[in-house]
């Protein structure tokens, strides 16, 4: 989803069928099930919502989204919904684990907030 303004900075209108109709959100909740369902299927329009006929953003599907972006789509055979893909999660070579010191040491307010923190638990006890 994005807002109308970006869909039109992006040239939205130009690039694809729009409906003509501005659909009210509580209809937008009531179709979205078969909304997505059309899709994932990769078929589908942008769906302009928003109040008293007025737009106020686009729901578009991830494909489309790359599209009006001018983005790379993701290589044959790989799954092209953000929810469903699956991601590589193993530490790169050379990653470690966050030393909140090391990370607060550069900047007074988050070393503040982090002697507060820990302040507040040895009052309480917690020595963590």
């Amino acid at each position: 989803m994005l807002t109308y303004d970006e869909f039109e900075d992006l040239g939205g209108e130009g690039k694809f069928a729009v409906l003509d109709e501005v659909i009210e959100p509580a209809v937008l909740a009531r179709r979205l099930p078969q909304l997505v369902e059309v899709a994932r299927a990769g078929a589908g329009v942008p769906v302009v919502w928003g109040v008293d006929g007025e737009p106020e953003a686009v729901v578009m599907s991830t494909a489309q989204y790359r599209d009006l972006r001018g983005d790379d789509h993701p290589p044959a055979g790989v799954v092209d919904d953000p929810t469903v893909r699956k991601y590589a999660t193993e530490p790169l070579p050379g990653s470690r684990p966050l030393d909140l010191d090391e990370w607060a040491a550069n900047d007074p307010l988050t070393r503040e907030l982090l002697d507060e923190i820990r302040a507040e638990q040895r009052s309480e006890g917690d020595d963590r």
